[in-house]
């Protein structure tokens, strides 16, 4: 199946098949010398696929993680890339999740003033929202995707079997982000997760297409997040305030949207939404202090004064930009926090 994604930047196609990793070569203009960029926690067999299927391939690999996403790991992609002759008609090829798909497509969007660069993201998270709408960016100094550029791959393959090596949390982990995508927009997807007996592959074939669907609508309304693509952010006003406090060594990015999640819409949608995180695996409640977490909330970017602008679900399947006063923000994060 080929999705394509049409914005001011140019149109890609994004292919969603399983096998399709295999089939690389078919669907990617491979016939130039080619930097396949990974982590050490991707399978190698993935990163070896593509680089067989090049005329002229080599692959990095580096440290799995979000502490690998930083300017020091970036440089080490710039310095293969000058190591093995690239020039403006070759490419870089991301084979991971969203930290690898990140690094390598600024590294692509900085080198040479630009150079073409190919996603193929390895896990439900990456394969459901971050590998799609050409965010790219490392952390600096403590913050999150500080330095960074919009900047679309030249393609996307989206192979569900590359999912068969993950763990259940990490699965749970991604599909937090599909749950937002349905809150907001769409209630059929929201229905299909209420109704599902486990995390089947049939399950996760749908629920990959559909949030992708979701996500192109997004990018190609607001490709540089102006307006309505702001909505990707419901649950991540709390998410980046759990974040900050206990980092991702304690909560996956997917487990603090869930937790995000329940203070930004109405009382009926959280009854509603509970079973649903609890099924996936997700948590529902957060064991930390309440106040720490408003304080951490007063840094969110879309704060303005003693107001927060968030994402707001008042029914499945619907949204509205809501400027909160801290204090009712507050009422409604002691709601989840259990201390």
């Amino acid at each position: 199946m080929r999705i394509p994604v049409k914005t001011s930047s140019g149109t890609y196609d994004i292919v969603l098949e399983r096998g399709a990793l295999q089939r690389a070569g078919e669907y990617l203009n491979l016939d130039r010398r080619v930097l396949v960029v990974t982590d050490d926690g991707v399978p190698a067999e993935y990163a070896r696929t593509v680089a067989m299927a090049c005329t002229r391939g080599k692959v990095l690999t580096l440290p799995q993680g979000e502490r690998s996403k930083q300017l020091d790991t970036y440089r080490l992609i710039l310095e293969a890339l000058v190591e093995h002759d690239f020039t403006r008609t070759d490419c870089i090829v991301a084979v991971g999740g969203g930290v690898i798909g990140d690094m390598a497509g600024f590294a692509a969007a900085t080198f040479m003033r630009g150079i073409d660069f190919y996603n193929i993201p390895t896990t439900v998270l990456s394969q459901v929202d971050s590998s799609i709408g050409g965010k790219t960016a490392v952390d600096f100094m403590g913050f999150k995707n500080l330095v960074g550029a919009f900047y679309p791959p030249k393609g996307v393959i989206i192979d569900p079997d590359t999912l068969h090596t993950l763990p259940a949390r990490q699965i749970a982990n991604g599909l937090a982000e599909s749950v937002k995508m349905a809150l907001t927009s769409d209630d059929e997807l929201f229905s299909l997760l209420e109704a599902a007996d486990g995390v089947t592959d049939e399950l996760l074939d749908v629920v990959i297409e559909r949030s992708l669907r979701i996500k192109k609508q997004v990018v190609e309304a607001d490709e540089h997040e102006g307006g309505l693509r702001k909505v990707l952010n419901f649950g991540h006003t709390l998410a980046h305030a759990v974040e900050s406090l206990y980092g991702l060594d304690t909560y996956y990015h997917g487990e603090c949207v869930a937790l995000g999640m329940l203070p930004m819409c109405d009382e009926a949608v959280r009854r509603r939404l509970l079973p649903v995180l609890t099924k996936l695996g997700l948590p529902t409640a957060l064991v930390g202090k309440a106040d720490d977490l408003i304080a951490a909330c007063r840094h969110d970017k879309k704060a303005a004064g003693d107001t927060i602008t968030v994402v707001y679900v008042p029914q499945v399947g619907s949204f509205t930009f809501k400027t909160l006063p801290f204090e009712k923000l507050e009422q409604q994060i002691r709601q989840v926090a259990q201390a």
